[in-house]
């Protein structure tokens, strides 16, 4: 991983910390806005580090939650739509 893209996906993990403590689901935009206005390059991975992180916890909580289901023999959680992953 290249200095930039460790920078990046630290500061994506705190940002990710702070947008829970402050309850503020945007907050990533105003510090990816301050990253772009020095260089585009440590927004990009920022950015792309914020993607992978917020998809991370939101499939464990998917899958959390089909478990639980699948324990109390409550229907499964249903998945978004969109393009088959598989293929």
């Amino acid at each position: 991983m290249s200095i930039t893209e460790t920078l990046s996906d630290e500061l994506a993990r705190d940002t990710i910390l702070a947008m829970e403590r402050l309850g503020n689901d945007r907050l990533f935009t105003d510090v990816a806005k301050v990253l772009g206005a020095s260089s585009t390059t440590p927004q990009d991975a920022f950015l792309t580090s914020i993607r992978v992180r917020l998809a991370e916890r939101r499939g464990c909580l998917f899958l959390e939650t089909a478990l639980r289901a699948a324990e109390t023999g409550a229907p499964p959680p249903a998945a978004p739509r969109g393009p088959d992953p598989g293929h």
